[in-house]
């Protein structure tokens, strides 16, 4: 009887994985045009309440920064990526879920007790709200050891070398971050996601979990592309201690060394807070983007071709290697 539970669970989330698919990728891609126009919208209201200095398109789309050789090499660098993308938004729908189900099923099975299935409103929110922290804890930690780490930083100093900032700039990612992303995140998410779940609230209906999947990445219809951009959004000191703004993550960009180190959170901004990494500003700051060191000397652009970009990160890794340390004597190595 456990068994044929078991393969009809299964059976549900193969059954659900399939439905979700095309609304997946038609609507939830970061590119798709419900997304765009909802951050058009935002920008047109932020414009509106700003003064209407300059027309919209010239505000929205400043060519100084479209045409930027930066904002060539983010769009070379997403084309190149794009089969990578594909993979890495179908494993956080397909990998993550999946695991934290199987992850709840097990323990079910090993312990002979499928804990209490979830019933009723509460318990439905108390699993979701779970599912939601424990993944942009888990979003945060990534993030944190890709600066921190020598030897994953040149892979995510991809990112961080654009110099001017476009929505596009969030695709401007090196294939092995997205890898390692894919393979060691999306599994880690999963199984920390089954082993709290489980402990909290035991087994749980497949809905549940692709309720919160989709509901973390929502962020982005309303105003996420703007975390990339040179529109400076600012949810004021209180709230941009619980959530991170759009001009926090453009602070995270900044080449200033008082902004080095700070503001890893993709939603919550609980975990900087939580660990010493927020940086909440008091006002409007000029910002200037690109690698620099520690000192908050400017880096001269480390990718100004797809082909650095590419090739780049995995020679600066095999000179670390050569070197045979982890640590940085020559003050040198590139904080953002």
């Amino acid at each position: 009887m456990r068994e044929q539970t078991t393969l009809g669970r299964r059976m549900e989330l193969a059954q659900y994985i399939w439905s979700n698919l095309q609304t997946y990728f038609g609507v939830k891609f970061l590119l798709s045009p419900v997304y765009l126009a909802a951050t058009v919208i935002i920008v047109y209201v932020v414009w509106s309440l700003r003064g209407r200095t300059k027309p919209f398109l010239t505000y929205m789309l400043p060519k100084d920064v479209w045409t930027h050789p930066s904002t060539n090499v983010d769009i070379k660098v997403a084309l190149f990526n794009g089969a990578i993308t594909a993979t890495g938004a179908l494993s956080a729908l397909l990998i993550t879920p999946y695991v934290t189900f199987a992850i709840t099923t097990q323990l079910a099975q090993l312990t002979m007790s499928g804990g209490s299935e979830i019933t009723g409103l509460v318990r439905s929110i108390l699993a979701g709200t779970i599912l939601f922290l424990v993944q942009d804890f888990c979003r945060y930690w990534n993030h944190y050891l890709h600066h921190e780490q020598r030897f994953l930083w040149p892979f995510h100093a991809v990112h961080h070398s654009a110099e001017v900032m476009t929505p596009i700039t969030f695709l401007r990612a090196h294939p092995m971050y997205s890898v390692l992303q894919i393979l060691v995140i999306s599994a880690l998410v999963g199984i920390a996601q089954g082993l709290i779940l489980f402990g909290v609230v035991g087994t749980i209906d497949i809905s549940v979990i692709y309720g919160s999947t989709l509901t973390f990445n929502a962020y982005v219809f309303f105003g996420g592309h703007l975390r990339h951009s040179h529109i400076w959004i600012s949810y004021g000191r209180l709230l941009e201690h619980i959530l991170i703004s759009p001009a926090q993550h453009q602070i995270h960009h900044s080449s200033n060394p008082k902004h080095h180190d700070c503001n890893y959170g993709e939603i919550f901004a609980i975990w900087d807070w939580m660990f010493g990494t927020l940086y909440v500003p008091d006002g409007y700051e000029d910002l200037n983007y690109g690698l620099a060191d520690r000192d908050g000397n400017i880096i001269p652009q480390k990718h100004p071709t797809l082909k650095d970009a590419m090739i780049g990160p995995f020679i600066e890794v095999w000179e670390e290697i050569l070197k045979g340390t982890s640590k940085d004597p020559e003050n040198k190595f590139p904080a953002e």
